[in-house]
């Protein structure tokens, strides 16, 4: 089953990056012509097996706007630009990581990557099992947070990271572990197809 979900992710993600190459560009243009400094942004994310890999998106901050110690942020955030609040309206910042499933770093469905400081906070008896399979683009704990950064822009910047680790990330956690144990390529399936009808709903709605 491993080897048909890594053969069907090589194959739509190659047909992503060909087909999706135009507003690649556009998102491109858009971001050098908002503010100066790179058009992708790496960072490192802990990913299968607890090692780091670096993760592609479309920059959405001002230039080195992730160097404070916040990470998490909020839908108000001073740091993002006005192109950046846009691509991430939609989740157009996300675009690059087809990058990551080509390359075998990620997969299309799977849980949600994070970075070092708060992979560390996940709890010792659930690291074994979320470590056991590739992460994601987006998987059930993501659908069901797709407004977080309105919630966490409720949330004081001082309370903020405090708040998602002791209020979101148990949860995303706990859907996650349930995810993998139940996990099939049907269920990836339909959680991708959810996720586009999704992102799809938000663009017609403009919300």
């Amino acid at each position: 089953m491993s080897s048909i979900r890594r053969i069907l992710d090589i194959l739509l993600s190659a047909a992503g990056l060909i087909l999706l190459s135009p507003l690649f560009l556009v998102c491109a243009i858009a971001i050098r012509w908002g503010s100066p400094g790179r058009v992708l942004y790496r960072q490192a994310w802990v990913g299968r097996r607890g090692t780091s890999f670096p993760i592609f998106k479309f920059r959405s901050m001002e230039e080195d706007g992730d160097e404070g110690e916040l990470l998490v942020t909020g839908e108000v955030d001073p740091r993002i630009t006005s192109v950046g609040r846009w691509l991430r309206k939609y989740k157009l910042d996300e675009l690059p990581q087809l990058f990551n499933v080509l390359r075998g770093d990620m997969s299309f469905v799977g849980p949600r990557p994070r970075v070092e400081k708060y992979a560390r906070h996940y709890p010792e008896e659930l690291r074994e099992i979320l470590y056991s399979v590739r992460p994601g683009i987006t998987d059930p704990a993501t659908l069901q947070a797709i407004q977080q950064e309105q919630v966490l822009g409720q949330v004081s910047p001082e309370r903020r990271e405090q708040f998602y680790l002791e209020k979101i990330l148990p949860v995303e956690l706990g859907i996650n572990v349930n995810y993998i144990r139940e996990r099939t390529l049907g269920s990836d399936l339909r959680i991708l197809f959810k996720t586009v009808l999704t992102l799809l709903g938000r663009s017609r709605r403009g919300t």
